[in-house]
This record gives C-alpha cells, structure tokens and sequence, in this order.
C-alpha cells in the first residue's frame, strides 16, 4: 500500500475541489493514484466536515452538509474574505448568504417562525400601501394632464386655431 505525503495529497486534493473540480478518474490517471484512494481522501474530508461536493454537481446540488459546513467556515469571515473564499471554492456570495439563511430557519422555534411570518406580512402590507397611495398620486396626475390637453383642444377650436397635431 503506497503512502502519499501530506502535501502531494494536499496538491492532489486542489485539483479535486473547487474551483478546478476535475472529474477524479482523470485526476487519478494523471497522478497515477487509484480512483478508490482519491474517493477515500475526498470521504475523509466530508467526515472532517470541509465542504466537498458530489462529483458533476453544481454548488446548488450539494448536500445539506456541505452546505452547513459552507456556511460554518464563513460564518466569521468579512465580505472581502467572504469573496475571495468564494472564487477559491467556485461558489457565489448570494448562495452562501441563502444557505445561512436556511440554515437560520432550520432552527428557529414555531413560534419564532411565526412571529418573523407575521413581520414579514406586516412589511409586506405597508409595501403595498405605499405602492397603492403612490398609483393613486400618478393616476390623479394623468388623470389631470389628459383633461388640460382636452381643454386646450376645446380652446383653440373656440378661437379657430390650427391644431399642432394635425
């Protein structure tokens, strides 16, 4: 049984994660280290937690614990850290927010999702308040516009004066 040192596995494991993702049989061919040995190294990283994805899957189709433990490594990390963490892994600030999210509302209590539901309706409301109060102002302005353009028309039909749209 062959031995690897720590930092030809290390190389090895890079080519294998994102963002270069290559597919293990090629990666195996090219090191001359059996596809079974990568699938091993790749499960042990997956039991340390380290968020490794399924082969050919898109960062959307992780597991929930590649995600969680996505979401655990950047929890301390600043928005600049964040994004250089994400190119390095092939992934999209947006995502790992919406993964925190999920994982945020995963384990919130009944009530606490149901007092956020309701926080969340409320604003929802005033939103739609606002927006009808503002589609009144504008429809009074159109409104308003439309019936001085009717008056002028009148006007200068009074007084016999050749309309500027025909």
């Amino acid at each position: 049984m062959a031995r690897y040192s720590p930092e030809r596995k290390e190389a090895v494991l890079k080519k294998l994660l994102p963002p270069l993702s290559r597919p293990v049989p090629s990666v195996a061919k090219e090191e001359g280290i059996s596809e079974p040995t990568l699938y091993h190294w790749l499960h042990q990283l997956r039991a340390e937690g380290k968020p490794v994805p399924q082969s050919g899957r898109s960062p959307e189709q992780w597991s929930a614990e590649a995600k969680f433990a996505v979401v655990v490594e950047t929890a301390g990390l600043s928005e600049v850290e964040l994004s250089q963490y994400c190119r390095e892994k092939g992934l999209l600030p947006e995502q790992v927010k919406e993964w925190k999210q999920a994982c945020i509302a995963g384990t919130q209590t009944e009530a606490q999702r149901r007092q956020a539901e309701r926080e969340q309706s409320k604003a929802d409301r005033k939103r739609i308040r606002q927006l009808e109060r503002e589609l009144q102002r504008k429809e009074k302005a159109l409104a308003e516009a439309a019936a001085l353009l009717v008056l002028r028309k009148k006007l200068r039909a009074l007084y016999g004066e050749e309309d500027e749209d025909n």
